[in-house]
């Protein structure tokens, strides 16, 4: 394996249901990689793993798993596990993002995000030690911006990026003389989820956003393409020529957040 081929990787990518998880599932197939999709969206995760696997040449296969439960976690990683032949890349891309006013946060809504975004990447990344530690492998988490420098109107899930970046270099450091790389990537990538979101705007709030974007972001002034612009990243991060690098977060936002 050449240090840009993906050939014969076997990943597991969560949140591959939908968004960038899903443009992740479709693109390492296209590498020839062995790709289990986990989410608990069945209908679109079995149909997007489908297509990627007859559009070819690499295998997608689906597993439906809810990330905030241990037993679920466990049990889906030791079913992809199981399809895979084994486990070479854990790309957990599976969260939430929803948004209220700091001093109007629900606790019920606090505990919802936290346990998402913060429980679920600490289970699924247990989860793969458990199936990396005798050979080494890659854990990409998604982190966010908002966990660096915080995001007006989405505390709670700022907290909770703000807890993935933490936890990424504390077991960075744990698991690397394993053979464990951990990094994580703070994506501004359009996604369905973000064209509905546009679409609700008015004439007026659609305006001050792609101003605002124009005015923070270096490259373009507008989010990124899954295909042009993460995958080329992702490609690398779960190869073999990343294997020196280590407890980083990675910015793929058109120079939003540049870090120190």
């Amino acid at each position: 394996m050449t240090d840009s081929s993906l050939a014969g990787r076997r990943i597991l990518v969560t949140g591959g249901a939908s968004g960038m998880g899903a443009g992740l599932v479709r693109a390492f197939a296209a590498e020839a990689a062995s790709v289990v999709s986990c989410d608990i969206q069945t209908g679109p995760g079995n149909a997007i793993t489908a297509a990627a696997t007859a559009d070819g040449p690499g295998r997608a296969d689906f597993v439906e798993c809810d990330v905030t439960d241990s037993a679920s976690v466990d049990g889906a990683f030791a079913r992809a596990v199981e399809l895979l032949g084994g486990l070479d890349v854990l790309v957990h891309a599976a969260g939430i993002a929803p948004g209220a006013p700091a001093e109007q946060i629900a606790v019920a809504d606090w505990d919802r995000v936290l346990t998402v975004n913060a429980r679920g990447t600490f289970l699924t990344n247990q989860a793969a030690f458990q199936h990396l530690k005798e050979h080494g492998g890659r854990i990409i988490n998604f982190a966010s911006a908002a966990g660096v420098i915080g995001l007006p109107g989405k505390a709670h899930y700022s907290a909770s990026k703000g807890a993935v970046v933490a936890w990424t270099r504390t077991i960075a450091q744990e698991w690397g003389h394993l053979g464990i790389t951990v990094n994580a990537i703070a994506p501004a990538i359009r996604t369905p989820m973000y064209e509905t979101t546009r679409a609700s705007m008015t004439t007026e709030q659609l305006a001050a956003h792609d101003a605002q974007l124009a005015a923070v972001m270096p490259i373009d002034g507008r989010l990124g393409e899954v295909d042009r612009d993460l995958v080329p990243l992702l490609r690398f991060l779960a190869g073999a020529g990343s294997r020196f690098i280590t407890g980083q977060l990675f910015p793929v936002d058109g120079g939003v957040l540049m870090v120190r």
